[in-house]
């Protein structure tokens, strides 16, 4: 029961940052004014998070998640193909959510201003996701899906386009510009991929 309520104070507070920080951004969101939307005292947060910056990290891994973890990869990465599809299906999703739109480039302009945001950052997300997509790739060399190369330089090469049309999308929308035709090119890009790749 005290489990269940810790998890629903700490998905209250990560809710109330997010709605936070999409109005007045990282530095103009205090962890006061986290605690105060949640109706809990400052200090109480502080069992729940580290400081600001922890807070700030959670919100943003939704914008980078995968529904992938290290206990699945080794079955999910034998169905090749449909893993990679799966993976961008995944990345697509978040690339046109409107409700995370804000957050995304809120998240841009911090990292460029915030070592230990950027620090945290790569070693959290991108090197999270590099590790688990050179993980599958060397599970799809394995089993003879496809040909033997760098697996982690194959992670970079299928992971950057992905990061770039998902920069574009945000690119696009700040100036109303329709994003339409971007959709497809997440599709497009396994499609490419995996003919490069495929033994």
């Amino acid at each position: 029961m005290a489990s269940a309520r810790v998890s629903k104070t700490k998905t209250a507070i990560r809710n109330a940052a997010l709605e936070l920080f999409a109005v007045y951004g990282y530095k103009g969101t205090s962890v006061r004014k986290i605690a105060s939307k949640v109706g809990i005292r400052e200090s109480a947060l502080y069992n729940h998070f580290k400081n600001k910056e922890a807070i700030f990290l959670t919100v943003c891994a939704d914008i980078f998640t995968t529904p992938f973890s290290k206990k699945n990869i080794q079955e999910e990465a034998k169905k090749g193909k449909k893993f990679l599809a799966n993976f961008v299906v995944q990345y697509k999703l978040v690339s046109f959510d409107a409700n995370k739109e804000k957050l995304f480039r809120i998240m841009m302009i911090e990292l460029l201003q915030d070592q230990t945001l950027r620090q945290n950052f790569l070693n959290e997300f991108h090197h999270h996701n590099i590790t688990l997509l050179s993980e599958a790739f060397f599970v799809m060399m394995q089993s003879g899906l496809i040909r033997s190369s760098d697996p982690m330089f194959m992670a970079n090469e299928f992971l950057a386009p992905l990061f770039y049309y998902r920069l574009q999308i945000t690119l696009f929308r700040i100036d109303a510009e329709p994003t339409t035709a971007l959709s497809t090119l997440f599709e497009k890009h396994v499609d490419f991929f995996w003919e490069s790749v495929i033994v």
